[in-house]
């Protein structure tokens, strides 16, 4: 079973989508399910008129939507996919610039929810807190590997789908886990970075001509 999800392709939905409270907001619904604008309110500690305004934002550009609810005068919201994405390979200026306004907001938002986790690591148990922190790796590895290499992990993290479409499915002890995939490229030499030059051996005697 696989996640609905939502493509942006237009710059200005790419554009409507990186705010950090929209997207909060898009997370909320997606997390909890369907509420109203003043409900998300209380869970974010923003004002209602404010996270109403968004939620209609995010309408706009076919993030959220109204869902049938009691009360006729404030509809719950919902998000009308489990997932978002979008293309960093346009050949369109304005595609880049937006995508690349979005991939700024998506990383601070990673960054604070990272700071935000490290302030309360210490409440968690031992268990929680040997299994979750941070790390790296550097590779390396040619365009189509690393292609390959992202479709391995996401067909390994999709195993775990059903869990988030049908909460019956998960153990009793599960928690909601953000697991964030970055693939940063270095720099190339080409780039105007150069390898760093090793320092000679001590003692070692000075090139020919007196160069340094």
């Amino acid at each position: 079973m696989s996640l609905s999800r939502t493509k942006l392709t237009d710059p200005k939905a790419l554009r409507g989508y990186a705010h950090p409270l929209r997207m909060a907001l898009l997370g909320l619904l997606r997390a909890h399910g369907p509420m109203t604008a003043t409900q998300a309110a209380e869970q974010l500690g923003e004002s209602v008129p404010n996270c109403s305004f968004h939620l209609r934002q995010l309408a706009k550009y076919g993030l959220a939507e109204r869902s049938p609810g009691a009360d006729a005068r404030e509809r719950p919201w919902r998000a009308t996919a489990l997932a978002t994405s979008w293309d960093d390979d346009s050949d369109d200026p304005q595609v880049r610039a937006a995508t690349d306004e979005l991939n700024a907001a998506q990383l601070a938002l990673y960054t604070r929810r990272a700071e935000e986790f490290l302030l309360r690591r210490a409440d968690e148990s031992a268990a929680w807190r040997a299994v979750t922190g941070f790390s790296d790796q550097s590779l390396y590895v040619t365009a189509d590997e690393l292609a390959e290499l992202t479709r391995r992990l996401d067909a390994v993290l999709s195993e775990y789908d059903d869990r988030i479409l049908d909460p019956s499915r998960r153990p009793a002890d599960a928690r909601r886990v953000s697991l964030i995939q970055l693939a940063v490229l270095s720099p190339s030499p080409t780039d105007g970075a150069r390898p760093a030059t090793p320092a000679p051996p001590a003692g070692a005697p000075e090139a020919p001509g007196g160069a340094r």
